[in-house]
């Protein structure tokens, strides 16, 4: 595996991937994301020590450690010698936040920081902006100003009250509310509900399709009344009693399964694999992306290691050998439970015999980048037989991929991706923009290099 620089007039620093005759190997991925954006900003709501180990080390994780600080609390990141990553927060709670009140808060490139840090911001009585690269400037954030308003925070942005930066102006006390969010999205569902918690009463949010619940379990471990319910055909319905104080927690984060994702299509996808990926949470609002490539006729072998309590985290070993696969079609209530998979269930799929179809993707487009574009162009110029017709995709195959250069487009989740397909190409890979990887899996193409025999 080579690193070159930019070429001149090209992209932005590229990484070359060659084929591997074979993978083996352990392999350990980072904390979850989700889980440990959502620990960092409880534990600054909760008067006490807090302690998260395993935790993401990921650029968006450290945004928001960065954002817990400058709202007060003590943060310490240790690194240990298996780099794995435990953070330890102390605050003094949610009447400590903010005093004095900080001018400004980078979330840098992540979106989860500036939605949920909007929620809590609209619960508490100072001015704050939240701002962050040029990547997140871009990305729509009237879902979240709509609901925070109505629960009685004011709440500013560019370009029509859409785009980042935000500027909001909380209060002690929020008016409960009863939501249905247009899209699914966990990041505006949990923005609403760590608003509730602020809210005189109690805070309602409807979904069409249930999305993630890491919040609602990681406020009942920490004392907060969190109702869940299904309503048949309507839909997901998540109710949170405001007023109750948070308990300061210790907890193990399990490996992303967003990330395993990645060495599970490595695994199956190759002709001649055998990986075991350590730790993974196997949350099931999170662990679509197996279910699918077990649909698909993956090999993946679950080795329990916790399981659900409904509370903590469920987390798993998972064996993958290679596999052969087939084609599925994967509908939009699927997408929504597996929407930062779907690049890389896009390369399962140029594997995998027959047509695939992705239907109601269209939220991909505001990601870090445009990624249907994004993943059609790369796995395209890979020799994938894959087309984007609006909000939809169909890949056709198996195709055997051929080394080309490609565009992450400073994607983290397209960079992986195609990194991966490098390892089941016939001839070398470039990828573009690699570093974008560090955003949610430092050390990823260190990872890759070890396990390729």
């Amino acid at each position: 595996m080579e690193t070159l620089a930019a070429p001149a007039g090209g992209l932005a620093g590229s990484q070359v991937i060659q084929p591997a005759a074979r993978l083996r190997g352990e392999i350990g991925v980072p904390g979850d994301k989700s889980i440990s954006h959502r620990a960092l900003m409880l534990a600054l709501l909760a008067a006490g020590e807090s302690r998260m180990t395993g935790a993401s080390d990921g650029a968006d994780v450290r945004s928001t450690a960065g954002i817990v600080r400058a709202l007060g609390a003590k943060v310490e990141r240790v690194e240990h010698e298996d780099r794995t990553v435990t953070y330890r927060v102390a605050s003094g709670g949610r009447e400590a936040i903010g005093r004095p009140a900080p001018l400004e808060l980078d979330c840098g490139n992540s979106g989860t920081s500036l939605r949920l840090f909007a929620g809590i911001l609209a619960g508490l009585p100072l001015t704050a902006m939240l701002d962050g690269d040029d990547s997140l400037r871009a990305r729509p954030m009237a879902r979240i100003v709509e609901p925070l308003r109505a629960m009685g925070a004011t709440v500013t942005a560019r370009d029509g009250d859409s785009l980042p930066p935000l500027t909001v102006s909380g209060r002690q006390t929020l008016q409960p509310i009863d939501w249905t969010t247009p899209v699914p999205s966990a990041q505006v569902k949990s923005a609403i509900l760590l608003a509730g918690l602020a809210a005189d009463g109690t805070t309602t949010v409807r979904e069409r399709v249930a999305t993630r619940d890491h919040t609602e379990r990681m406020l009942r471990a920490r004392g907060i009344p969190v109702r869940s319910m299904t309503e048949g055909d309507a839909g997901a319905v998540v109710e949170v009693d405001g007023g109750s104080p948070i308990r300061a927690v210790d907890e193990r984060i399990p490996g992303d399964p967003s990330a395993a994702a990645f060495w599970l299509v490595a695994g199956a996808a190759h002709p001649d694999a055998e990986l075991l990926i350590r730790n993974v949470g196997v949350n099931p609002t999170r662990r679509l992306v197996i279910d699918l490539l077990a649909r698909m006729g993956a090999r993946i072998e679950e080795r329990t290691l916790v399981a659900d309590d409904g509370k903590g985290e469920p987390m798993a070993d998972l064996l993958v050998r290679s596999s052969d696969l087939h084609a599925i079609d994967i509908g939009p209530a699927e997408v929504a439970g597996a929407i930062d998979e779907i690049p890389i269930l896009c390369l399962a799929a140029t594997q995998a015999l027959g047509r695939t179809t992705i239907r109601g993707a269209g939220e991909l487009r505001h990601k870090e980048s445009d990624r249907l574009a994004g993943i059609a162009a790369g796995l395209g110029a890979l020799g994938a037989r894959i087309s984007a017709d609006g909000d939809d995709l169909t890949i056709d195959g198996p195709t055997r991929l051929k080394g080309a250069t490609t565009d992450s487009l400073n994607d983290h989740r397209l960079a992986m991706t195609f990194a991966i397909a490098g390892l089941i190409a016939t001839s070398r890979t470039t990828v573009g923009r690699p570093a974008s990887a560090d955003i949610s899996y430092p050390g990823f193409f260190a990872e890759l290099e070890r396990i390729r025999s």
